[in-house]
């Protein structure tokens, strides 16, 4: 028997990376954003682009691990019906409620919206039309803004479930089995998928989070996601992560450095694609190995953050750009102000959620179940069984702001 609490802890903590990712989003030079900072600067971008390239395949590689185990317990439209319920309701109350304020405040930036958020609310829920440009999703009416990984999981989860036949077929499992077997340098092979997208699709499908044109990333995440689920609690796979840690970190280190001197020095498109995508798995595996070996234990925060994750994650981005509105004519300079930008998400995102917690009829609309019940995605409170996992019968482009959570 086993308690993997490193997976819940690397999700709480890869989504905390998501929020001071959008942070910088505000004050990085050169990067589309909703709103930008006077005090953006052109150094963050090398920062930024470091934790750019592999942010949400994280994110998208530990949900595959989380459907896997959930899967276990139950059926598969079971499952689909559960995961439908606690991603596209708060995703429909997230565009209704909690993402208007962004376009609206990359509107009247923008100098195309009136102010008067009233007004513009009502116009917003009834589709527009708005002035082309006035704020990112305008051309549709409304938008979902960072909210866009939600109908990607669900898609993706729907697909598995439909896949799950022959998944957990005898072909199926011979090839998770040949996956899970990966040892030594063997586990770089898994990059080699990432690079046929990037040569087959990414020169044709730059990254939207449209949902429908998004050729590439669907290939990429989903093939992260796919991982994920074949990894899922598999003991002697996630003992070779923990061994090669120091290996893979210092190969990510080499292929960043790689990456970032192919690009200064101009070398081919795609060949800075390529290295982006060996950096991008061998960090996946650094961070994997280390979070087994380090994060694998009770922590007294756990069960605690394991529930607030998802209500912080649908809240952040609106508190980031409502903080940065406030601030602005206080002008604090751009060392006081980013700390006080995240000041105030993470109080207003920890009091809100208090109160959301404590609500029986918000907790669904935060992707909570009811009170009492055990957190959606926990996994560290489960227990499960290793054997009941048979072998036999989870920017890449170039111009990194169009990539990741918008």
């Amino acid at each position: 028997m086993e308690r993997r609490h490193d997976i819940d802890a690397l999700r709480a903590l890869a989504f905390a990376l998501v929020m001071l990712y959008h942070v910088g989003m505000y004050y990085v030079d050169g990067w589309a954003w909703h709103l930008k900072s006077p005090h953006a600067a052109e150094w963050l971008q090398v920062p930024m682009r470091a934790v750019n390239l592999w942010r949400m395949d994280l994110v998208f590689l530990v949900s595959g691990v989380a459907v896997a185990v959930l899967w276990r317990g139950a059926g598969r439209w079971a499952l689909l019906r559960r995961r439908s319920w606690r991603l596209l309701l708060p995703l429909a109350f997230g565009m209704a409620v909690i993402v208007p304020y962004q376009a609206y405040a990359q509107g009247v930036a923008n100098g195309l919206i009136e102010p008067g958020f009233g007004a513009f609310l009502l116009r917003y829920l009834s589709g527009g039309p708005w002035p082309a440009g006035a704020f990112d999703g305008a051309h549709v009416g409304v938008t979902w803004n960072h909210l866009w990984f939600l109908p990607y999981l669900w898609l993706y989860t729907a697909v598995l479930v439909l896949a799950l036949p022959v998944l957990d077929g005898r072909m199926g499992r011979r090839v998770r089995s040949a996956f899970v077997h990966l040892r030594g340098a063997r586990l770089l092979w898994p990059a080699l998928p990432l690079m046929a997208w990037s040569l087959l699709l990414w020169p044709h499908f730059p990254p939207t989070h449209d949902l429908v044109g998004d050729g590439w990333l669907h290939a990429v995440y989903f093939t992260l996601f796919l991982y994920g689920w074949w990894i899922g609690l598999d003991a002697g796979l996630w003992a070779e992560l923990r061994r090669l840690r120091w290996r893979f970190a210092a190969a990510a280190l080499a292929l960043l450095a790689v990456y970032l001197a192919s690009r200064s020095f101009g070398a081919p498109r795609i060949a800075v694609r390529l290295a982006a995508d060996l950096y991008l798995w061998t960090t996946i595996v650094a961070v994997l190995g280390w979070a087994h070996h380090a994060l694998n234990r009770p922590w007294p925060w756990l069960a605690w953050a394991s529930e607030q994750v998802y209500p912080w994650y649908v809240l952040h981005q609106t508190l980031i750009i409502a903080a940065a509105v406030w601030l602005a004519p206080l002008r604090l300079g751009p060392v006081l102000e980013p700390i006080a930008i995240l000041a105030l998400t993470v109080a207003g995102c920890w009091s809100l959620t208090a109160v959301i917690r404590r609500s029986r009829a918000l907790r669904p609309l935060f992707g909570l179940k009811p009170a009492g019940a055990q957190p959606f995605f926990s996994l560290a409170s489960r227990t499960f069984t290793l054997a009941s996992w048979p072998l036999q019968d989870g920017h890449r482009d170039c111009v990194p702001s169009r990539k990741g959570p918008t």
